[in-house]
């Protein structure tokens, strides 16, 4: 199983909404128009894509020290911190657009398990909705994408995974339901308590996990 961050296992909507409505305000943009631009996506691409004669680097780098400095409300999402525990340590990774550090202070702000193996912004050429961060984790864990089930929150992440020949659940923690269909997502649920390992074939690589989704 591979795992968005925030918006699937971690609720760090009002924390990440805060950070880029204050940059959104100082650079002249609309709030809402921006919140909804960098959900989902590296978050260079997004001042990037707003800011195309900017210091992209600087810029970046401002957002992230914001971003790890307001951890207030970063909590797990229900169903995030069992299901994780549930998991065998190597059947599991995150796969983030975030950078390296901001995920793992996300990580222990929301007292989630340590993953086994953790793909950022920082280990990839191409962020999501590039099928690349899916893949890639894929074949760290020693699986094909086609046997991985992607967890997903936002349009972007689901195309990732669905690109990279995954199937994928998503959850209606961010995103209107009309776009979750829109992205052909396999499975739609609410959150993560929806999603339950129901047995664990051992020597049964390609299904390994039976799970129960509701």
């Amino acid at each position: 199983m591979l795992f968005d961050m925030d918006g699937v296992l971690i609720n760090s909507i009002p924390a990440v909404e805060r950070v880029w409505r204050r940059w959104a305000i100082a650079h002249s943009f609309g709030p809402d128009e921006v919140v909804r631009l960098a959900h989902g996506r590296p978050s260079i691409a997004t001042v990037r894509d707003l800011l195309p004669e900017a210091d992209h680097e600087a810029e970046n780098s401002i957002i992230e020290r914001e971003e790890m400095a307001d951890v207030a409300g970063v909590l797990p999402l229900p169903g995030a911190k069992e299901l994780l525990s549930s998991l065998p340590p190597d059947r599991w990774a995150i796969v983030t657009s975030c950078t390296r550090p901001l995920a793992e202070v996300r990580i222990r702000a929301a007292g989630l398990p340590k993953p086994g193996f953790l793909l950022t912004s920082s280990d990839v050429k191409l962020g999501k909705p590039h099928p690349e961060p899916y893949i890639k984790a894929a074949t760290h864990l020693g699986f094909s994408p086609a046997d991985c089930v992607v967890v997903e929150d936002v349009p972007a992440g689901i195309r990732s995974g669905k690109e990279s020949g995954a199937r994928v659940i998503a959850l209606r923690t961010t995103t209107p339901e009309i776009e979750l269909h829109a992205s052909e997502a396999d499975w739609i649920c609410n959150d993560l308590s929806s999603v339950v390992l129901i047995a664990t074939n051992a020597g049964l690589k390609s299904v390994d996990l039976q799970l129960q989704i509701t």
